[in-house]
């Protein structure tokens, strides 16, 4: 039991001197092996990290409202409300990540690595292809002249009418249902192309631009609904990245060993070994991700007071950036790998709060929702009204019918 719990400190603290050593801090270098960076090297690469944290939120939260626009008009035509994360969802999100977390943990105990990391490698592929296509589509449409015909294409795969049994279905169903044009295929290439540098070296900048996809399009396709709902996802995640950091060596890890796209690195060596660096600055894409689905909500509060100004959405925004400034400072204070979402969470929940009690908007902020149920429910009241109106003048036809009878 002695040699069970020697091991165990043992490899905490190997964690630990590793996770130092790719902070940046000079001193447990040599034991990792890595070269020490300058200051000048690390300011570069941290200060590029926070420019490449906050893009993806700026652009996926603009583009958030777009894809919110595009729900509402669906609803209003079919009847069906848009996916949202619900509280319950919120509630289960860090359990869930946190089976997912640990089960990735033991997996790369009892198997082996470079397996894994195979598997890993193939399903990020295809991801990144599709994240790539959608995240550059608008960008290179605007690129392609317009002498080049954008040609429509329409790839369906339909299971017709079947019969048998009591009733007879002949409605089609389509299992295949997707619509592109050639300036689509235009975007599949050059995303093809970067997803298979990034699959044959792994190098750093194909790394990033699949990351900066994800968390682009995760920022623009992830709606929370509601703040009460991002409140309760936000603590439990600052919860959840607090255990598994300070709590556990499980974080660091499955950040060691897990080889895909779900984190922005940049050199800190850049300087002085070019683009062959290998001492990289770490970012995790979940404290890009998180935080960014609530700023975008606050983008659309501020566009659904109808005031001209973002005033919700900038100051929050300027909040993330203070926080992730915050986490770096920190992080070479006690050369210890920081949950970013320590210092991100309370300044995302409390800046939009504190001013919305400055501003008088606390009870539209907390009301506000993307999709609100009581659009169903104000159908259902109109219905009623209506039901009524149609009633009110039967009754009165009745006494006109009595006095005919009697004139006759």
């Amino acid at each position: 039991m002695a040699e069970v719990v020697e091991e165990v400190i043992a490899q905490v603290q190997e964690n630990l001197t590793a996770t130092a050593g790719e902070t940046g801090d000079s001193g447990p270098t040599s034991a990792t092996g890595k070269i020490p960076s300058t200051p000048e090297g690390m300011a570069l690469a941290y200060g590029t990290l926070v420019v490449m944290a906050m893009l993806p939120i700026f652009f996926g939260s603009m583009r958030s409202v777009k894809h919110h626009k595009e729900q509402s008009t669906a609803f209003a035509k079919t009847g069906e409300k848009p996916d949202t994360m619900s509280s319950k969802d919120a509630m289960m999100f860090p359990i869930m990540a946190s089976c997912a977390l640990f089960g990735l943990y033991m997996f790369f105990k009892i198997f082996s690595k470079d397996n894994i990391n195979y598997l890993l490698t193939g399903y990020f592929f295809f991801l990144g292809v599709m994240a790539l296509s959608h995240l550059l589509s608008p960008v290179i449409s605007s690129l392609i002249p317009a002498s080049i015909p954008k040609i429509p294409y329409h790839l369906s795969f339909v299971q017709g009418p079947q019969e048998g049994g009591e009733k007879k279905s002949k409605e089609k169903k389509y299992l295949i249902d997707y619509r592109f044009t050639t300036h689509d295929v235009v975007c599949f290439i050059v995303a093809l192309v970067i997803s298979v540098w990034y699959l044959v070296q792994k190098h750093w900048i194909a790394n990033n631009l699949l990351g900066l996809s994800f968390a682009v399009n995760g920022v623009e396709l992830l709606h929370l609904n509601n703040i009460a709902t991002g409140c309760i996802l936000l603590c439990g995640l600052f919860v959840y990245d607090i255990f598994w950091v300070f709590g556990t060596n499980v974080m660091v890890t499955v950040a060691k060993s897990f080889e895909a796209p779900i984190k922005i690195v940049f050199p800190q060596d850049l300087m002085t070994n070019g683009l062959s660096a290998s001492n990289f600055a770490v970012l995790g894409l979940g404290d890009i991700v998180i935080p960014g689905i609530f700023i975008a909500l606050l983008l659309r509060f501020d566009n659904s007071l109808k005031r001209k100004s973002k005033t919700y959405f900038y100051a929050t925004f300027i909040a993330y950036f203070i926080g992730l400034l915050a986490t770096i400072f920190v992080m070479h204070v006690f050369k210890h790998a920081q949950p970013a979402l320590l210092y991100l969470v309370p300044a995302c929940l409390g800046t939009p709060l504190l001013l919305a009690v400055l501003k008088g908007d606390l009870k539209k902020l907390l009301a506000y929702e993307d999709h609100p149920e009581e659009k169903t429910k104000g159908g259902a009241k109109n219905a009623g009204t209506t039901e009524k109106s149609t009633a009110t003048p039967a009754v009165k036809k009745e006494p006109k019918k009595k006095e005919a009878k009697k004139a006759k």
